[in-house]
């Protein structure tokens, strides 16, 4: 079992900068996939970025390729997603989540069902 706890949201303006986090518990995170998703209101959710198990690969949503950069920490169990150049159609809940069974050189995937553990979410609101 994997428990995931997202921090970092908040209210910023357009242009501004926020950098998530996602702490991971258990001893295996380096065992896992990651990926970021986002979901806005009456929106579904969609793919942010993702990264793989030891960190080298990653993968964007055109939108936010060239401003925002996911990374990790694998000794401190732990995600990033830094944004940039923020704008209003970023506002939405940003989740992170894990998927197991990767081999090292696994694709990473962008479809969220096939993530196995989910957190519960930090709120990102970008005023213009």
């Amino acid at each position: 079992q994997v428990r995931l706890v997202e921090s970092g949201g908040g209210l910023v303006q357009a242009g501004d900068s926020l950098k998530l986090s996602c702490t991971s518990s258990g001893r295996t995170f380096s065992m896992y996939a990651m990926g970021w998703f986002r979901q806005a209101p009456g929106k579904e959710r969609e793919f942010v970025a993702g990264i793989s198990r030891g960190g080298g690969r990653t993968k964007y949503e055109a939108a936010v390729e060239g401003r925002f950069t996911v990374s990790r920490d694998n000794n401190k169990n732990t995600m990033y997603l830094q944004m940039d150049s923020l704008k209003p159609e970023d506002t939405a809940a940003y989740y992170c989540a894990a998927k197991g069974g990767q081999i090292m050189t696994a694709p990473i995937i962008s479809d969220s069902g096939s993530y196995d553990y989910w957190g519960q979410g930090t709120q990102v609101t970008v005023s213009s």
